[in-house]
């Protein structure tokens, strides 16, 4: 099957992408998930302030548009992201979105962590995720699951996150 003229220099309507970090569970740092501080004896071990959830998300929206990842944008080398809160580096992410063009149109996110149980957070995290990204609540989804003690996370060493993203061509 031949391709059209010029079909590939014409940028889709849509982009799918995927998010995943993790962060080591320490004693003497905040346990920030989704912008939100929660009440824990550990927290991320991070140059950033660690917030995992965010990071996943942010890596979604750069991978969806082959922009690289959280990393390569807010380097961990860099003393201008020391402690800095996520949420900003999502909001910064969400411009650079919207300089090439796109959208976010939706986020579907899981946060995986043994203990602190997160639920009673969840709808402080969409809203703040939300916001960040300047689109409705009804279109940020946030879960959370256990690993059933198994693993990293399980064992109370870690948690993980992972994102979906959908991001529209603005017309």
């Amino acid at each position: 099957m031949s391709e059209a003229p010029n079909a590939k220099h014409q940028p889709p309507n849509f982009r799918i992408g995927t998010g995943y970090d993790v962060h080591r569970l320490v004693a003497g740092r905040k346990l920030i998930l989704g912008g939100v501080e929660i009440p824990f004896e550990k927290g991320t071990l991070g140059h950033s302030d660690g917030d995992a959830l965010t990071h996943a998300i942010a890596d979604a929206l750069l991978g969806a548009l082959a922009l690289g990842d959280i990393g390569q944008h807010f380097p961990d080398t860099d003393p201008a992201y020391k402690n800095a809160y996520s949420i900003d580096l999502l909001a910064h992410v969400k411009h650079l979105i919207e300089s090439k063009g796109y959208a976010v149109s939706n986020v579907d996110a899981t946060i995986v962590l043994q203990q602190p149980k997160v639920m009673g957070y969840l709808e402080e995290m969409r809203t703040k995720i939300s916001t960040a990204l300047g689109i409705a609540l009804v279109n940020v989804s946030v879960k959370a699951t256990t690993t059933e003690g198994l693993g990293m996370t399980g064992s109370g060493d870690a948690v993980e996150a992972q994102a979906v993203c959908l991001l529209i061509r603005e017309t």
